[in-house]
């Protein structure tokens, strides 16, 4: 059982790919495996034959525990048998994570919900986007605090903040993030923003440059005026898991990360009370009629002397990948849809890692 994310306790094997005796190259996909967080399939690490089938469908295994075997041609029944008895644990129905814990931070406008991991300064600063929480980030904090401090929260409107906001627009949003750096009292940080975090971001990075030692944009709104506005709203309408699980499978390039245990949060997130109308409220201000409000966010980055990237996935159908090119360095990522985050979490932990390296002395 692979280890996805830093709060990535185990899993369940949800179906096979190979069967038992059929010959398997490194690289290839032998298994789907679901957390509470995410979906994907396990590949092979070497060249052999898979032996084994171990795990049984929808049992689930910490990480670390043993899947299936793959080995030689040649090695004998009896070994392969002496083997996963040697691996034999202990397993329990229903998946298996081991979360830290968030903590409350009191604002003005009201409290965030904010998870910590890591240690060190300056600080990644994690803004997720439309209809999202904090746990959208967890692949990519754990890969990130490897090295430093990550903090991920919950936006207004969103999960287990409840910041009241007297409007829904992108500036109060942005004034709300302001507001939690302060109360957070980080002197500067690196900011890394999804999507609609992606403009309340940019709006942050304008009021408080100081503040913000570089700003990574992933997908972002604000860089012009398409979006997906039938998925806004389906997202929006949807109230039950076969109306919303299509709509969250069009922000992967592979379908198959949508996984029930996703669908089933974002239900969970949508109902708590305020949510729907927090939602409603930020889709009519920000994406009016299908099309994006704020189409100048590139020409306001660019008054100021914040360094910023985007990174876009290539086959995004929510934001189309050609707004990555208003953006002067930017970086698409091929095979990959509307959540580069959860898709390419290591490559897109590489790529923040050195842009921020360049611009960590403050200005």
């Amino acid at each position: 059982m692979p280890k996805w994310g830093m709060t990535m306790g185990g899993g369940a094997v949800v179906s096979w790919l190979v069967a038992e005796g059929a010959s398997v190259q490194p690289g290839t996909e032998v298994a789907e495996v679901e957390t509470t967080k995410t979906a994907g399939p396990v590949e092979s690490g070497r060249a052999g034959v898979l032996r084994r089938q171990v795990a049984r469908i929808g049992t689930a295994l910490p990480v670390g525990g043993l899947i299936g075997v793959i080995s030689d041609p040649d090695v004998s029944d009896s070994e392969i048998a002496e083997f996963i008895a040697a691996h034999a644990v202990d397993s329990e129905p229903g998946a298996v994570d081991a979360s830290p814990a968030s903590r409350s931070v009191a604002t003005p406008s009201g409290r965030f919900n904010v998870l910590d991991a890591g240690e060190g300064a300056p600080a990644f600063l994690l803004i997720h986007g439309f209809g999202g929480t904090l746990e959208s980030w967890s692949l990519l904090q754990g890969e990130l605090a490897q090295e430093r401090r990550v903090i991920a929260f919950d936006l207004p409107g969103h999960g287990d903040s409840s910041v009241a906001l007297a409007d829904w627009s992108l500036e109060a949003m942005s004034g709300a993030l302001v507001e939690l750096m302060d109360a957070l009292a980080h002197s500067s940080v690196h900011l890394v923003a999804h999507s609609l975090g992606g403009a309340i971001a940019i709006l942050a990075a304008a009021a408080a440059p100081g503040r913000v030692l570089s700003l990574t944009l992933l997908a972002s709104t604000g860089l012009g005026c398409e979006i997906d506005g039938a998925y806004v709203q389906d997202f929006i309408a949807a109230t039950r898991r076969k109306d919303l699980a299509p709509v969250v499978a069009k922000l992967f390039a592979d379908p198959r990360l949508a996984s029930k245990s996703m669908v089933e949060q974002i239900l969970r997130m949508k109902r708590i009370d305020g949510a729907e109308q927090a939602l409603s409220g930020i889709a009519r201000t920000a994406f009016p009629d299908g099309r994006q409000a704020r189409t100048d966010l590139a020409a306001l980055l660019a008054r100021t002397d914040v360094p910023v990237q985007a990174i876009w996935g290539a086959e995004d159908r929510i934001i189309p990948a050609a707004h990555a090119s208003r953006v002067a360095t930017h970086v698409v990522l091929p095979a990959t849809g509307h959540m580069p985050q959860i898709e390419k979490p290591g490559e897109v932990a590489r790529i923040v890692r050195e842009f921020a390296g360049k611009h960590e002395a403050p200005r």
